[in-house]
């Protein structure tokens, strides 16, 4: 009987690869391929870190820049701050100046936080104070005395006492007292 033996399997099935060396080494073939992957892994690698590079200096970039921004920012905010304060106090000697100019009106009737707002209380104030007046006017000339002494009416003897009423009697007639 024969010795057995292994079956074959034949060559380039899925069980065997495409190219062996008996001893497990890749071959030429498998080595030129392994190297190509890897340059091509190094240009992949290079261009990554090219791009990561200008990434970096595009990151201190516009960090310089924010800082350039935030200095100006906080600049004019200190600026805005300096000018309402200012303006705030050109308010106040506004508001001053407007109720020193209108002595007629009372002070505590014109306010206002902004010179638009004072300029209305003086407007609104000004046409209240000029109704007012116009109603007073009238009132006084419907309440209007005539000039010199009333005439002289009787006296009234009403409330007096006997001696009081026996008193006006003689000073009526032209008698004195």
């Amino acid at each position: 009987m024969p010795p057995e033996q292994e079956p074959q399997k034949p060559e380039g099935g899925p069980d065997t690869p495409a190219a062996v060396n008996p001893n497990g080494a890749p071959t030429p073939m498998d080595l030129q391929i392994i190297r190509a992957e890897l340059d091509e892994e190094k240009k992949v690698r290079a261009t990554i870190e090219a791009a990561l590079t200008d990434k970096s200096k595009r990151i201190i970039e516009l960090e310089a820049s924010l800082n350039v921004v935030s200095q100006a920012s906080e600049a004019a905010a200190a600026e805005l701050g300096h000018t309402k304060e200012a303006y705030t106090k050109a308010v106040g000697k506004y508001l001053e100046a407007t109720r020193a100019a209108n002595p007629t009106l009372p002070g505590d009737v014109i306010t206002g936080a902004t010179i638009e707002e004072i300029d209305v209380s003086v407007a609104k104030t000004l046409s209240i104070a000029t109704a007012v007046k116009a109603n007073l006017e009238a009132q006084a000339k419907q309440a209007k005395v005539p000039a010199g002494a009333p005439p002289r009416g009787e006296i009234s003897l009403e409330g007096l006492s006997p001696r009081e009423k026996i008193a006006a009697g003689i000073h009526q007639k032209g008698g004195t007292s």
